[in-house]
Order: structure tokens, then C-alpha cells, then sequence
């Protein structure tokens, strides 16, 4: 799996997570997943993936001698990259300043 953060976009992690869910899925398997999460149609669909493929975060295998698609990314790469990105923007940064923020609100009434 990647160790280095890549910048997936939020329509590109629905792939990534269909792939996380269910492990490496045939062109229709996922496709079906993808479904399942969003109402796209095949060419979006294939084009995300495409996308991927470019930025190394997800490769095509063949196994037993049919087309599979797996996520080279693991979750937890992607989540700490994404919260450290969130920290850089709104938190100069600091993950513990986004932490205090998490906690806090939560301890807000709703």
C-alpha cells in the first residue's frame, strides 16, 4: 500500500471506498458497489477510476485470468491525510487544535 499522501477527491474516494469494502472487484463488481453509494453511470464511473489509475492509487490485476481493480492506497493513509489536511487549512496545522475542536463541540447541547 502507498505510503505518501495522494490527493483523491471526494467523487474519486467513493471508488477507493468500494475497493476498501469489498477487497479487489471486476469492472461490473465494482461499478455495482459504486452504485450502491452514488447514482453514477458507467462513464463517470470508469473515469474516476482512470483517474486513480494515474495517480498510483489504484491498479489493474489479473486474477485467475480476469480484470480486477485494487486500491493501493490503504484507508488509514488516506484518512490521515485527510485530516492533516483539514488541520493545514483550518487549524494552521495543528492536529491537537482540531482535536480540542472535535471534543468541544461535542460537549455542546444540540
Amino acid at each position: 500500500m502507498a505510503v505518501t499522501p495522494i490527493h483523491v477527491t471526494e467523487a474519486e474516494s467513493e471508488i477507493l471506498a468500494a475497493l476498501w469494502r469489498r477487497g479487489p472487484l471486476t469492472p461490473t463488481g465494482l461499478i455495482e458497489e459504486v452504485r450502491l453509494a452514488q447514482p453514477w453511470g458507467d462513464a463517470t464511473i470508469k473515469t474516476l477510476l482512470g483517474r486513480l489509475m494515474r495517480k498510483k492509487a489504484v491498479r489493474p490485476d489479473r486474477d485467475d485470468g480476469r480484470l480486477t481493480y485494487r486500491a493501493l492506497i490503504d484507508r488509514e493513509t488516506y484518512l490521515d491525510a485527510e485530516v492533516q489536511a483539514l488541520a493545514d487549512r483550518l487549524f494552521e496545522g495543528r492536529l491537537e487544535r482540531l482535536v480540542a475542536h472535535v471534543g468541544r463541540s461535542r460537549e455542546r447541547p444540540d
